[in-house]
């Protein structure tokens, strides 16, 4: 169930996951005795868990975070705080380990086109190499930015370049060229915090990193622009003790793009942007936003299929508190849609999963992606330790949970990060970067759901949206799995 709060109508609704009809009835909070056992699993009656595929060495230890995810054809490529880790899902049953790198710099943020795969360093590093050690920010040489590999050889990637960009690259986003040519593709590298003793993140930091990347000679990939998005300096951000503080902007967290309608939401730590992006390498604010009352981190944005839509999510305590409870309450933490009415940002509803979650357990509103149903608006989420969660937001003032999964605390002493980091739809099944448990995968068997099981990726960055129109579909609306999983091999 899911705390369904809009402007003026503060009431609670659950919508009961396993109908096939919509069933609306007043919400209770959780209590602790519906808490999962330490690693127990949960599900609503539609969601199952059909695989787990743990972390393995020399990524199987509690610091190295497994994050983010992308998916190219058969592959899923997994980003973690000490490099990358790159699947078979060909049976998406049972997931293979193909291959591991090691190359350490936080957070591997991570995507994919053609041959090449981008990571984000969002750590100080001695060098751009995968044997650099950390180093201060206050040292001129230290180094942090863009890496780029080629996985043609999926058993056997090789390192081809690196850019570094100011303040490093929290995340990053891949943007076509606007051209038919598509011989190059740009990166907007999100990155933030400057500190007047880090030579290469000097304040003020109103601005976003651009990098233009041949395709056909990676090698050649430079630092093209860095364009000041917030000329007034942006949201001064409002100093208070946790909760109760609101971040200022000095930079982007994250960029979501969708290149064929020319445009960009950006999620820029206290203020909510949209942009033209006909120009790739000088995009221009529309409109923005501020939440001054219930946003303390602006996080993420997803599009609705439309483009009429932003989904903006709020990274309250920064990924590592306990805000699903009774005390933070359904407001704060939570996603809140907008509706672009004319190129202007109209807030509409704010949208939070209500199973409370013990005080050892991180939650909060992270990284998610619509599932494609013609017509509808819906999307998967990772809540961290609070698992993940399936929500209709097509009508944007009455958001309504479908779906979901829960994973119990990994301890009942001590807190220890973790839960699924990125929760993402791809031909079929949902697939979650735990940060503790390594990949997870999912299955929803909903009728509202089940007509995106005939819908087919090539390729999927998320941040990198594109129409559900412009791909393939096979006449395949039931919930009957479409793979051979339980065939021998």
């Amino acid at each position: 169930m899911a705390f369904s709060l809009r402007r003026g109508s503060p009431g609670r609704k659950l919508l009961m996951a396993g109908a096939a009809v919509a069933l609306v009835m007043t919400a209770q909070p959780a209590s602790a005795a519906t808490i999962p056992a330490v690693d127990e699993v949960v599900t609503s009656p539609n969601v199952e868990l059909v695989a787990n595929l743990p972390k393995q060495a020399p990524f199987d230890n509690q610091n190295a975070f497994g994050t983010d995810l992308a998916f190219k054809g058969k592959y899923a490529y997994v980003g973690n705080y000490d490099g990358f880790t790159i699947y078979d899902i060909s049976k998406p049953k049972k997931p293979v380990l193909v291959s591991q790198v090691v190359c350490p710099g936080s957070q591997n943020d991570i995507s994919i086109t053609g041959n090449l795969l981008f990571l984000s360093t969002d750590s100080s590093r001695s060098d751009n190499s995968c044997s650099s050690v950390s180093q201060s920010a206050r040292e001129k040489s230290s180094w942090e930015g863009i890496k780029i590999f080629d996985v043609s050889d999926v058993r056997n990637p090789k390192y081809v370049a690196a850019v570094e960009t100011p303040c490093g690259s929290h995340t990053h986003t891949l943007v076509p060229e606007n051209s038919r040519r598509k011989s190059s593709v740009y990166v907007y590298v999100s990155s933030y915090s400057p500190n007047a003793a880090f030579p290469d993140c000097q304040p003020p930091h109103d601005l976003i990193s651009i990098i233009k990347v041949p395709l056909n000679n990676p090698a050649a990939a430079a630092l093209v622009g860095t364009p000041n998005l917030f000329p007034d300096g942006g949201n001064p951000g409002l100093p208070a003790p946790y909760p109760n503080g609101r971040s200022a902007t000095s930079g982007c967290h994250d960029i979501t793009v969708y290149a064929e309608k020319n445009i960009a939401a950006g999620a820029c730590m206290g203020d909510g942007v949209l942009m033209d992006i006909s120009d790739r390498e000088n995009p221009k604010v529309i409109d923005k936003v501020q939440d001054m009352t219930n946003f303390a981190f602006w996080h993420s944005a997803t599009f609705n299929d439309r483009g009429d839509k932003i989904v903006f999510t709020d990274e309250l305590g920064g990924g590592s508190g306990a805000t699903c409870n009774a005390e933070i309450g359904p407001l704060r933490g939570a996603n809140a849609i907008y509706d672009i009415k004319r190129g202007k940002l109209e807030f509409k509803s704010y949208y939070k999963i209500s199973r409370e979650q013990s005080t050892r357990e991180n939650c909060v509103a992270h990284n998610g992606s619509l599932i494609p149903v013609k017509g509808r608006d819906i999307m998967v989420q990772a809540w961290y330790q609070g698992g993940i969660s399936i929500w209709d937001f097509t009508d944007s003032a009455n958001p309504q949970e479908i779906g979901w999964f829960d994973r119990g605390p990994l301890s009942e002493t001590q807190s220890i990060l973790g839960g699924s980091w990125s929760a993402y739809y791809y031909n079929g099944y949902i697939f979650s970067s735990d940060i503790q448990k390594g990949l997870d995968v999912l299955k929803i068997r909903d009728p509202r759901t089940n007509r995106a099981n005939g819908f087919r990726y090539d390729i999927l960055n998320t941040q990198s949206q594109q129409s559900f129109f412009d791909h393939d579909w096979d006449d395949d609306d039931d919930d009957d799995d479409d793979d051979d999983d339980d065939d021998d091999d």
